[in-house]
């Protein structure tokens, strides 16, 4: 029983050490390039507006890439995907130029993220949009503008991200 103790507060230690390597050992965003496509549609990314989305595996494998912050969390969330994120990274958008330019390297954790939820903003890809940003007051202060509630990633409900959208085609332009 002696002996027991002490091995149980040994490797409780090691298991707490794990957990810090790991943490230390995540991969680092990726700026991103003219060649980036969008897992979901194969669009190039930089050719679309609002906020971006990286998904990175272990084993350095390439992350995906996501048109929306939304398509990203989607991904991240949905029962369906098996492979095992181990980060996903979201374009921070108090750092951004603007909504039309979202930035190449300004990169947040998704899960360290405030969001703007049921604002005004669509995305990329034409769906309504959660916008992150790395400040609660920079997110308040899109909210007070775009309408949208501001929350963190365990508070966003999943039928926000994963429910079918509606999209609004009336801008579209039909080619002739």
């Amino acid at each position: 029983m002696k002996m027991l103790i002490p091995a149980c507060v040994a490797l409780a230690m090691l298991t707490g050490c794990k957990d810090d390597v790991a943490k230390l050992d995540l991969p680092e965003p990726l700026e991103l390039t003219a060649d980036a496509a969008g897992h979901y549609c194969q669009m190039i990314i930089l050719e679309h507006e609002g906020p971006k989305a990286q998904a990175h595996f272990g084993g350095g494998l390439q992350p995906l890439w996501f048109s929306q912050a939304r398509d990203g969390l989607a991904y991240l969330l949905s029962p369906e995907e098996e492979a095992e994120v181990v980060v996903l990274y979201m374009n921070d958008m108090g750092k951004a130029t603007s909504w039309a330019k979202p930035g190449i390297g300004n990169w947040i954790k998704a899960r360290e993220a405030f969001y703007v939820i049921g604002s005004d903003a669509i995305g990329g890809m034409g769906a309504p949009e959660m916008v992150p940003f790395g400040l609660k007051e920079q997110a308040a202060e899109f909210a007070a503008r775009h309408g949208g509630k501001v929350m963190r990633f365990d508070e966003i409900p999943i039928e926000a991200v994963l429910a079918p959208v509606e999209f609004d085609t009336s801008a579209l332009e039909l080619s002739q």
